[in-house]
């Protein structure tokens, strides 16, 4: 009997013990979110955890500096069909504003779609299912087989005394070994990647991940993307196809809080840094009015799911249609400018410690050069995120602990005069400084 009380004692131990590791197949869900240029207002929309469960989904607007107020209107759709609808009615205060609670029916391909009566951007996102792994299930069969063969042992010892209960409490050792070895190998195995990450997702790759990842090829990649430009009233209309079968490229995976990251450079080296809006497969668009006549340059940071990440290039010319170049500002800039070929610093210094992060990163700086005639000429073009690690219990805007220095570290790779762009946000305000940069040559460099 004391044997079995301790056996009794162990076994519970150890589900204790085991309890955080029953969650290994199931996905803890998490917030997403996704920068949206819509129309005249630039927003990051947040859908707080996507739980693998039927349930609310709660969703926040967060509304930036001139971002004019109204009202969104929020549809959930699975297969195109609404299932739920909210709004939210955005004040004149720049911040979070909380809309009315969604509800999904279940596991699968959703999309939040967020209207502001002329543009209606659509953001796909998974629900996944709660399917416990391998691991779960063996570890459950286990201690439930080792609790009813451990019962079953009290009840012969009593009724029986002897040998005999020795049989069931054999199975009761083994039943727990088992459940003991499950528990200690899922520690070292890898958690299953979330749904959508590596493989397109369907509503069978989702019921069942486990089986799904067998099924994942081992060479994931997929060919580049094309990227064409062109305008259709105030909008500037993206179209992505994919480079070897020509079809509309909708495997876009959020990275650094947007689906795509839009730098336009005027001929006159003004900077926008958009946001556009999926309006359908392979298909985004953006307000844009040009300030001036002249080619654009234009280029896209995009995340493909089993592609990695790609930077696309193209140029566009537009007539002056009385747009507005965004401001600049004038904030001290720290340059350590080294040889082409070596590690370079740019410091910017904002004055006080309450920059917030923006697209999950403290700052931003945009590089395009060497330039000798049209900017959309340039032949190195890149996205650089600030050295400074943000928290991760708070890593959204409301967050405004950061600064005031926000440095960066890049290495000019060729000779010549580059143009710069920091930005780091502050009150919700996106704050902007330009400035250019000549590199000179290696030593030694010949041409």
């Amino acid at each position: 009997m004391k044997a079995a009380a301790a056996l009794l004692c162990a076994l519970g131990i150890l589900w204790a013990t085991a309890a955080p590791v029953l969650a290994d197949g199931a996905p803890d869900g998490g917030d997403l979110h996704v920068a949206q240029t819509l129309g005249d207002r630039e927003l990051t929309v947040v859908i707080r955890r996507v739980e693998p469960v039927p349930g609310p989904v709660y969703v926040d607007v967060v509304t930036h500096a001139g971002s004019p107020p109204g009202e969104l209107a929020l549809r959930l759709l699975q297969n195109g069909r609404q299932a739920s609808a909210a709004s939210v009615r955005l004040g004149t205060r720049p911040g979070f504003h909380r809309a009315g609670a969604l509800s999904v029916s279940g596991a699968g391909l959703w999309e939040l779609a967020i209207d502001d009566g002329v543009r209606t951007g659509t953001i796909p996102f998974i629900v996944p299912a709660r399917v416990p792994s391998p691991w779960e299930r063996t570890t459950n069969g286990g201690f439930v087989a080792a609790g009813v063969l451990m019962m079953v042992t009290l009840a012969v010892a009593v009724r029986r005394p002897g040998t005999t209960a020795l049989v069931p409490a054999t199975g009761a050792v083994a039943a727990l070994t088992v459940a003991v070895t499950a528990v200690m190998l899922s520690w070292s195995v890898p958690p299953l990647p979330p749904p959508g990450s590596t493989l397109d997702p369907t509503a069978e790759s989702i019921a069942d991940p486990y089986g799904a990842a067998l099924l994942t090829p081992a060479d994931g990649s997929r060919p580049p993307v094309n990227l064409v430009a062109d305008t259709d009233d105030a909008d500037l209309r993206l179209t992505l196809t994919d480079g070897a079968t020509g079809h509309p490229v909708d495997d876009l995976l959020p990275h650094d809080r947007a689906l795509m990251h839009l730098v336009v450079v005027s001929p006159a080296g003004a900077l926008w840094h958009l946001h556009p809006i999926r309006v359908g497969p392979g298909h985004y668009r953006v307000k844009f009015t040009a300030p001036e006549q002249g080619r654009y340059a234009v280029t896209a940071d995009i995340a493909r799911r089993g592609g990695g990440r790609q930077q696309l290039r193209t140029s566009i010319t537009l007539d002056a249609a009385g747009g507005t170049a965004p401001a600049t500002e004038d904030f001290p800039l720290e340059r350590r400018i080294a040889p082409a070929g070596s590690a370079s610093t740019i410091t910017a210094r904002f004055g006080t410690r309450n920059l917030q992060p923006w697209l999950g990163m403290v700052g931003h700086m945009i590089v395009a050069g060497p330039v000798t005639a049209e900017v959309a000429d340039a032949p190195i073009w890149a996205h650089v995120h600030a050295m400074v690690p943000v928290r991760q219990d708070q890593p959204d805007e409301s967050v405004a602990a950061y600064g005031p220095d926000v440095p960066f570290t890049y290495t000019f790779p060729l000779p010549g005069r580059y143009l710069v762009w920091v930005q780091a946000e502050r009150g919700y305000a996106v704050r902007t400084v330009s400035t250019t940069v000549n590199v000179p040559e290696s030593a030694g460099s010949s041409r």
